[in-house]
Order: C-alpha cells, then structure tokens, then sequence
C-alpha cells in the first residue's frame, strides 16, 4: 500500500513524517526505513528506524536507478514492514510529471515484497493529478 502526505513547502510534512516513523514502532513488526534527502533528521529518528540518506547515494539519478535502489534495500531485509520517503521530489529527478509512474511502481513493489509505503510530496493536491485519488492521503494539519 502507499501513502501519501501531500502538502505545500513548509506546512510540516517532515514533521508528521518523523512522528508517525516514531510511533509506528509501537505497530509495527518489522523493520521501519526512512529514505530522505541528506543527514538532517537522523537524531529525530528513533535509533531502531534504519535512515537512508540519498545525497550518499548520488549515483541514483532518476526514477529507475530509485526503484531499482529501494529494490535493493528490501532485499537485503525481507523484514522490512514500512518505508518513509520524505520530499521525494527533492530525489532522483523525481517531478510531477513522473509522479504517477513512480507511485505504480511502489506499489507493485508492496504488493509484491511486502512493505508499505508513506511518502510525503510538496505540492498541493490541485498540482497532481487525479491518479492521486487512488491512494490514501496521510491527515495532515499545516
């Protein structure tokens, strides 16, 4: 399943995404990851929650080398029940326009190997398309 956490730049996406990776470890059974851009967050993390920070990662430069990297990470832990992607427009030339392919693959990805997925996008819902509608959207308050 994805998620999304949709919201215009600075309404407190990264915030809520941090809270709810910390508190899904009192539900969760498995592993949680949290994908984001660089090391800023890494101390608000609860130490259990495996942070991936994409700028060590500068080879990953567009929607196949992304999916191809989360891939990665799933099978190097089949215990993984919850993957965070904080901004994913601030990833891999990841755009509005490529939203929609990018938001298939991650769940074919979860239908396939398990793991759900909540990802947060700076945008307004107005800016995406209507495939969004297909997706539960994380509440939000800015």
């Amino acid at each position: 399943m994805v998620k999304l956490l949709i919201g215009h730049k600075g309404s407190g996406k990264t915030g809520k995404m941090v809270e709810l990776a910390n508190s899904s470890l009192n539900t969760v059974k498995g592993s949680v990851v949290f994908i984001n851009k660089n090391q800023r967050l890494i101390y608000d993390l609860k130490y259990s929650i495996r942070v991936v920070c994409m700028e060590e990662y500068e080879m990953v430069t567009n929607i196949d080398e992304y999916i191809g990297f989360i891939l990665g990470i799933i099978s190097q832990d089949h215990d993984i029940e919850l993957i965070f992607i904080d901004s994913i427009l601030k990833h891999a030339d990841v755009s509005t326009s490529n939203l929609e392919e990018f938001f298939e693959r991650l769940n074919a990805i979860s239908t396939n190997y398990g793991p759900d997925f909540i990802v947060s996008v700076s945008a307004g819902e107005d800016e995406l398309g209507d495939y969004i509608k297909k997706y539960e959207l994380v509440e939000h308050h800015a």
